[in-house]
C-alpha cells in the first residue's frame, strides 16, 4: 500500500492513523484506475473532499463510508461488528431451558360439556 510500515496501531498518533486512511483510499482508487474526479462523482462528493481524505485531511465519516462503497470496500468495515458472546456455561443454560416437548392443549373442553355434534 505505502512504503510505511505501521505495525502498532497504538503507538501512531490520531493524525497518521488518518493519513493511513487515506493512502488506503488512494492505493484502492489507483488499483481501480479511477481518477478522483471518476471516484469522486460515484460517491457524491467533491473532487477536493476526495483529496482531502487522500492526503489525511479531516473529512466526515459519513465521506469515508461512501468512498469505501464505491470502491467495494465495505467489507473492511467488519472489524467493527460487535457480536454478543455466548460463554459455554451460558449456552449450555439456554440449551437446558429450551421445550423438549409439547405440554399439550390447555383450552381441552371438559367431558361434561355436551358436544353440538
Amino acid at each position: 500500500m505505502s512504503d510505511k510500515s505501521y505495525a502498532n496501531w497504538h503507538a501512531m498518533s490520531d493524525q497518521a492513523v488518518i493519513e493511513q486512511l487515506g493512502e488506503f483510499v488512494k492505493h484502492h482508487r489507483l488499483q481501480q484506475n479511477k481518477t478522483q474526479q471518476q471516484l469522486a462523482k460515484e460517491a457524491g462528493i467533491s473532487r477536493s473532499t476526495l483529496s482531502l481524505l487522500e492526503r489525511g485531511e479531516t473529512v466526515t465519516l459519513n465521506t469515508f463510508i461512501q468512498v469505501l462503497r464505491v470502491l467495494g470496500l465495505l467489507e473492511h468495515l467488519n472489524a467493527f461488528r460487535v457480536e454478543e458472546i455466548i460463554s459455554p456455561i451460558e449456552l449450555a443454560k439456554k440449551e437446558q431451558q429450551k421445550r423438549k416437548r409439547a405440554s399439550g392443549s390447555k383450552n381441552k373442553i371438559s367431558d361434561n360439556r355436551e358436544s353440538d355434534w
